[in-house]
């Protein structure tokens, strides 16, 4: 059975750019414009995700299952 993958997601509108995520989780996300952007949409899981989701000062990221669509984090 294959490893679960998580899709990450950022609402580049919401994004005010505070970079948390990029310095909790550089191999996961990167400032384009001022925003945050994940570098791959659908990575193997990573705690250090969990950690920049609920990091961000404005929720804008959320991780999901890939193949279920449930967010993992941040907790709702």
């Amino acid at each position: 059975m294959a490893e679960q993958q998580w899709r990450i997601e950022v609402d580049r509108g919401a994004c005010l750019g505070s970079g948390m995520c990029t310095g909790i989780a550089p191999e996961h996300f990167t400032l384009v414009d001022g925003r945050s952007q994940p570098v791959k949409e659908v990575v193997a899981p990573d705690e250090l995700l969990v950690d920049a989701a609920e990091s961000c000062p404005i929720e804008a990221i959320l991780v999901r299952g890939a193949d279920t669509g449930e967010i993992l984090s941040p907790e709702q």
